[in-house]
């Protein structure tokens, strides 16, 4: 059952805000290179160093090929937020697209495969201060560092004491192509290993402490988070993992389905090769605009993905079990210890599936929007949570129960898949009318957790009085609840978690 490109198939237009550049910053790495970033007129105590290569760009011969290391220039201009990679527009309507485009690029019109870069938010005079790297969602298929709602200026202006970085990372075809001429299927979930070594090895420059790093993925980013935790146990460099609405689980842990690829590559001119060789060769060679024009074609035509294999027609293209970056053997690894044995904090939203469902103004079907709740999102979190806590890892949960109209607009919409990001981000209040104090507190309480685990994931969590889940004490920390910014409830869902299936666990 892999249902992840049902979680964020979509993206839409919007006017890319840049900041009101008040000065200039900069950072001097060790390698020498002189980096120089904005402030912000508005967050002046906000160094941001945006669209930083941390890779040689992935094009002509190196498209579906490792993510290289580079070296950066003597000097680098960093004041603008780095090009989202390749992806497409659908035509589907959704929530998201149609109702709070926040969540998604800025500016779909302006991708492309040069798109290898991460940005960093840093407070001024920053000193050995914790760090969060953000995965952002999307399906394996969008996303990008320019998501409206997904830009952490105003949570480092409040606290002035987290940096937070967000690396751009290849999705779809270009990212997981299930190609018989590839060797490395996985390149996104690459490119996101080599953002966290850059980090490791620089971000000292921006006031950051490289043995506090926390990755934090949202939907599918926390798919790869969890997946990251278990391919680089051996040295995972992190010290902390938060996975928001999505874990390994979601997927089926199986291999590549190759098909898919050899589909586009018929629709390119590319059907003719006579081996895997010939048809990478030749694919290397078709504009990336030419080879997302199929992909969105199929999509709008067919319906939305799910995930690597399909539904009907449908194309997918995300990860896959490879044996290096994705095991196929997930629960067993974590038994015998083959994970990165530091603490982990893993939620769901309370209303996660109500934009899966068919779309409609007046409110998706509820059934359909309960059954994908519970397969995809609390089941896999709960499953997750019992194998990690069981094998004496240090489990912490969280129930996201927000309800808040500028976030959520439709009465029907709740705390729906994403609506807990711009409460973390801070960015809650900069659309559709201003926050209630109710809703500063629910946010203020969620990055203060955040910000507690990625300074100490060990006992950080202590001083928020949120206890860690073990298998005999069921317990979550709920955000959000009707009146309540947060507080523990023991066994909330335990009459949905007994219909979860130890099946599942692949």
């Amino acid at each position: 059952m892999q249902l992840s490109f049902l979680l964020l198939a979509w993206c839409t237009q919007l006017i890319s805000s840049r900041p009101t550049v008040e000065s200039q910053a900069g950072a001097t790495l060790s390698s020498g290179s002189v980096i120089t970033g904005v402030v912000d007129a508005n967050y002046s105590s906000v160094r941001q160093f945006l669209g930083i290569p941390y890779a040689e760009p992935p094009l002509g011969d190196l498209r579906w090929e490792p993510p290289r290391a580079n070296q950066l220039p003597a000097t680098l201009n960093a004041t603008t937020l780095g090009r989202s990679c390749t992806q497409f527009v659908t035509k589907i309507p959704n929530a998201h697209n149609t109702v709070v485009p926040e969540h998604t690029i800025a500016d779909a019109n302006s991708t492309g495969e040069d798109c290898l870069t991460l940005s960093v938010w840093t407070p001024e005079n920053a000193t050995n201060l914790p760090v969060l790297i953000f995965f952002y969602g999307g399906g394996w298929y969008m996303g990008g560092q320019n998501t409206p709602y997904q830009i952490p200026t105003q949570w480092v202006q409040r606290t002035k004491d987290l940096i937070v970085v967000v690396p751009n990372t290849r999705g779809n075809i270009f990212g997981f192509p299930n190609a018989r001429g590839v060797k490395d299927q996985n390149l996104g979930l690459l490119d996101q290993r080599l953002a966290v070594e850059w980090v490791r090895d620089h971000i000292g420059a921006f006031g950051g402490d490289s043995k506090k790093i926390t990755i934090w993925g949202q939907s599918s980013g926390a798919e790869a988070v969890d997946l990251y935790s278990i391919a680089w146990h051996q040295d995972p460099i992190v010290n902390g993992l938060i996975m928001d609405s999505g874990t390994a689980l979601i997927e089926d842990g199986k291999g590549p389905r190759y098909s898919n690829f050899s589909y586009v590559a018929a629709q390119v001119g590319c059907g003719n090769a006579t081996t895997a060789a010939d048809e990478l060769v030749c694919m290397k060679k078709v504009d990336a605009a030419k080879l997302e024009a199929v992909l969105q074609k199929n999509l709008d035509e067919n319906g939305m993905h799910h995930g690597n294999g399909s539904m009907g027609n449908t194309l997918g293209f995300g990860a896959s079990a490879d044996e290096r970056t994705y095991f196929s053997n997930y629960a067993e690894r974590i038994q015998q210890g083959k994970v990165a044995k530091v603490p982990a904090i893993i939620g769901i939203n309370k209303d996660d599936g109500n934009t899966l469902a068919p779309f409609s103004l007046s409110g998706p079907d509820q059934a359909i929007c309960d059954m994908y709740f519970q397969m995809v999102f609390l089941c896999p979190s709960y499953m997750t949570s019992k194998i990690r806590a069981s094998a004496g890892i240090p489990t912490y949960r969280f129930f996201y129960s927000g309800n808040f109209s500028n976030i959520s607009p439709l009465p029907w919409m709740g705390a729906a898949h994403s609506s807990e990001l711009p409460m973390l981000f801070g960015t809650h209040g900069n659309y559709r009318g201003v926050s209630t104090p109710y809703q500063i507190a629910v946010s203020e309480a969620m990055q203060d957790a955040w910000r507690a685990f990625a300074n100490d994931p060990e006992s950080g969590l202590v001083g928020q009085n949120w206890p860690a889940y073990t298998p005999d004490y069921d317990v979550v920390r709920v955000f959000g609840e009707t009146g309540t910014v947060a507080r523990n409830a023991a066994d909330l869902l335990k009459a949905s978690e007994d219909q979860c299936s130890n099946s599942m666990v692949w």
